[in-house]
């Protein structure tokens, strides 16, 4: 009986871990990408990055997985995500509480 409770335990453990080390990698993976991007396509500093925070959107696809950016000497506020072809896209920005959606794909 104890063991069965143990075996069960450790399964629920697995598929746990597994689910929140999958929701670690892909926030991490997009952070990363659009750091990258910003760094090498948009050639901003890590130095002029003030803020960067992956998270998990209520947006369908990929769009899910953003990340939000504030720069130095910007008021806005920007939505990256990263598409099926590992493409990093800005999805919107905020200025002044108002959202500016650039991206209406899907």
């Amino acid at each position: 009986m104890v063991k069965k409770i143990g075996v069960i335990l450790l399964l629920l453990f697995i598929v746990f871990g597994s689910g929140f080390g999958y929701i670690q990698y892909k926030k991490t993976d997009v952070k990363n990408s659009v750091i990258e991007y910003l760094t090498t396509k948009k050639n901003i500093s890590k130095d002029d990055i003030i803020s960067i925070e992956p998270f998990f959107s209520n947006l369908k696809g990929n769009k899910a997985w953003m990340v939000s950016i504030k720069l130095k000497n910007d008021n806005r506020t920007y939505f990256y995500y990263k598409n099926d072809k590992g493409k990093v896209i800005l999805e919107s920005y905020t200025e002044n509480g108002i959202e500016h959606i650039i991206n209406k794909e899907h």
